[in-house]
């Protein structure tokens, strides 16, 4: 079967990195046997407690600051960081359950929550949330959202600390040049994408994510064209994806590689793509919430907006949902207690709004969600009344399934590339992944009943 097959790869991969990351992995929480079923210990609540950053580079100075901060509040307590780059950590977390070397606490977003709590790699917080000073104080909405991410048991494997939403980024400076409207709409989108390509003089319209994490930012180019609005039809056994609205959605869109979009897309992860549109002179960029903060050192304010994502004709808006992140606690840790105190501290009010300040992403405290810089900064403000104005559906990815993360990355993001080459149609490409869906999502049933 194909989704067992892939399992046994990617076991057997873990295994055989696991040695090899353990001796990297020092002072660590983990006694090096490998999380499933290890229970790790309360500790005393002071000493060392590692912390693995999900998104490291990107939000490093943020995380350092955040420790400084908590190590200074509790001065028994310290904190190892590590930083690891986004298109690796899953990777590093399955290689580590596998053969040892876990942290203490990790970032763990919502589209991986399942796969590590398939694998019994993480601590159930609801006990200790409902103890902490936090209790209550966390937007519901992002709650609901870890706690159905975690594989169907119910139990909240993740304490949220950020929500994220899709932009169009468009430079207004080009725009206004070339006497462009901004591209609200669809059609706009394609229109500007054209009218703003010039490759001799390497302008391009739009840049477009042929890399690490693209799939994602395809699955929110087709549905909002298509405007199907549900993942699954009405019997929630088979996936949407490929249907045929989708398909004509996705040709179209990859169409637009090397036509408006420079060649060098074809490899570029977020943060190639990010740096090329704010050192350069290209109009049009989607990406998240996540990076208005580059675009302002790189453009300053008065060059670029960030708007939500185009709507159809009519004006209704689909897009497919961005996973909440947040922070775990690893089942082996053998000092809970102090890494409890960590993740309280770092989703605590002050913290929580300094950091997703930082990061230009919505705050899971709903006290940070009040501060003065959400209403400066526009991208955030203007994401946050898309989703509560009525104007937007979004489509819930199925986070919940153990092999979502593996599906829409590693198994398709290239044959995502061969259909940018033209080597593989559209059609061929959400066939295939509908079908390791389906039978993903075939498997989850039966499991959950």
């Amino acid at each position: 079967m194909m989704i067992s097959n892939r399992r046994s790869r990617r076991s057997v991969t873990a295994v055989a990195l696991g040695s090899v990351l353990a001796l990297a992995a020092t002072g660590c929480g983990d006694d090096g046997s490998g999380a499933g079923g290890g229970k790790g210990a309360e500790g005393s609540g002071t000493g060392k407690i590692v912390f693995w950053d999900n998104n490291g580079g990107v939000r490093t100075d943020a995380w350092k600051a955040i420790i400084a901060d908590f190590e200074k509040a509790n001065p028994k307590i310290d904190v190892e960081y590590v930083g690891i780059p986004a298109t690796d950590y899953q990777s590093k977390v399955d290689t580590a359950i596998q053969g040892g070397g876990l942290p203490d606490v990790g970032g763990v977003g919502a589209a991986m929550l399942a796969g590590f709590a398939a694998q019994n790699a993480l601590e159930p917080l609801d006990d200790r949330l409902a103890k902490s000073s936090l209790n209550g104080k966390l937007n519901k909405d992002m709650v609901t959202s870890v706690r159905s991410a975690g594989g169907g048991d119910g139990k909240l494997y993740s304490v949220p600390t950020s929500a994220n939403n899709g932009v169009l980024y468009y430079r207004t400076d080009l725009f206004e040049k070339a006497g462009l409207d901004e591209p609200a709409t669809w059609d706009a989108f394609y229109e500007a994408a054209e009218k703003l390509t010039d490759a001799k003089k390497n302008e391009f319209g739009y840049t477009i994510r042929g890399g690490a994490g693209s799939i994602a930012q395809a699955l929110d180019a087709m549905y909002g064209q298509s405007g199907i609005t549900s993942f699954w039809d009405a019997s929630g056994e088979k996936t949407t994806v490929n249907d045929p609205r989708n398909v004509k959605g996705l040709e179209k869109y990859a169409g637009l590689f090397k036509k408006v979009t420079p060649a060098a897309d074809l490899n570029n992860d977020f943060t190639k793509m990010v740096a090329q549109w704010d050192s350069g002179t290209i109009g049009m960029l989607n990406h998240n919430l996540g990076s208005y903060q580059d675009h302002v050192k790189a453009l300053g304010t008065d060059k670029f907006r960030g708007i939500p994502q185009p709507t159809l004709a009519d004006g209704k808006r689909v897009q497919v949902s961005n996973p909440v992140d947040g922070i775990g606690l690893f089942k082996n840790s053998e000092n809970k207690e102090a890494a409890w105190k960590f993740i309280e501290f770092a989703t605590s009010h002050a913290q929580n709004s300094t950091f997703n300040e930082a990061a230009g992403q919505v705050p899971a405290n709903n006290d940070a969600a009040k501060d003065a810089w959400i209403a400066k900064a526009e991208p955030t403000k203007l994401a946050a009344a898309a989703l509560t104005d009525g104007s937007t559906t979004i489509v819930q990815l199925p986070y919940y399934l153990p092999d979502w993360n593996t599906i829409s990355k590693a198994d398709n993001e290239p044959n995502f590339q061969k259909v940018l080459n033209g080597d593989m149609t559209a059609e061929e490409f959400l066939d295939t992944v509908a079908g390791q869906l389906n039978e993903a999502q075939a498997e989850w049933r039966q499991r959950n009943g």
